[in-house]
């Protein structure tokens, strides 16, 4: 007989204002069966009487869960994943986060009130609780988003092709160019740093490209220096990507950063995706800083 349990449980928390309410619209645009702000203590019975569904309907599900739950009900959340591994889904959770900074800046420009604010909490201290409240379900997380840098369009596709199109069982990975000079994305599994290579920036003929573009690349592959680090990079993940696979892991991402992520870390990221692609692995590359 056919098992038509649902099949995907995506947990979804993240703080206030951090566009996690976009990732779960995008879900339910996507498929998902989706419903926000569940009860932790809920969550595991919710689950059960999902799970044995005939039909298509509850095939993949997103629950959202934030800091308006109480607090007791958050501090059970641990006890509630393990009793969730019992409920026959492929579970995982997603953590959508922001910058401090990032988050005041969106608040102040849509004049929203925080969910936590009061009289007596600033909005710089309701997010600082907000962060403590939510911690315990941060320590759970498959897959972090972190969208300083990201706006509503490249959120919903990344939500597309790193989550709804995530193949049950498989590893979904990222591979991540970005600039130093920008901060270090908080949502990365490995950092690596290419700024010891030979920087096309330095000349202005190559300046206005990017690592994709021919006369970049043309430049790196001069340098052996730049060969060797390519494939020493290819080798290591090559050979640590499958125990990765083999813990199920449903998420990785891979950072490579250069001083501004326009040229060495793009070309880097999309030698690497290159190659795993061909490997038949879940790619996607995306570069973080290249139009800034």
């Amino acid at each position: 007989m056919k098992d038509q349990r649902a099949k995907r449980l995506v947990i979804l928390t993240g703080m206030s204002g951090s566009g996690k309410s976009v990732v779960l619209n995008a879900l339910e645009d996507l498929g998902f069966y989706c419903i926000d702000n569940l009860p932790v203590n809920l969550l595991a019975e919710f689950a059960r009487q999902i799970k044995d569904d005939g039909g298509k309907t509850y095939s993949r599900v997103a629950v959202g869960i934030d800091a308006r739950s109480p607090v007791e009900d958050l501090s059970l959340f641990p006890e509630v994943m393990k009793g969730l591994k019992e409920t026959g889904f492929e579970i995982e959770q997603v953590f959508v986060s922001a910058e401090d900074n990032v988050l005041i800046k969106r608040f102040s420009e849509t004049r929203r009130r925080h969910p936590l604010s009061t009289g007596n909490l600033s909005l710089a201290e309701a997010i600082e609780k907000e962060r403590k409240l939510l911690e315990p379900l941060l320590d759970f997380s498959s897959l972090r988003i972190d969208t300083s840098h990201t706006n509503i369009h490249q959120l919903r596709d990344l939500v597309r092709e790193r989550i709804a199109r995530r193949k049950t069982g498989t590893l979904s990975i990222q591979i991540l160019s970005f600039g130093f000079k920008y901060g270090t994305p908080p949502d990365a599994d490995f950092i690596f740093d290419v700024r010891c290579l030979p920087n096309p920036y330095w000349d202005t003929t190559l300046r206005d490209y990017t690592g994709r573009d021919q006369p970049v690349i043309d430049f790196l592959e001069s340098f052996p220096d730049v060969i060797e680090m390519r494939d020493e990079l290819i080798s290591f993940l090559d050979a640590w990507i499958p125990r990765y696979e083999k813990d199920d892991r449903s998420y990785l991402t891979i950072a490579v950063g250069c001083t501004g992520g326009h040229h060495r870390s793009v070309y880097m990221v999309e030698n690497l995706a290159a190659y795993f692609i061909f490997k038949d692995k879940d790619v996607l590359a995306t570069h973080r800083d290249m139009h800034l």
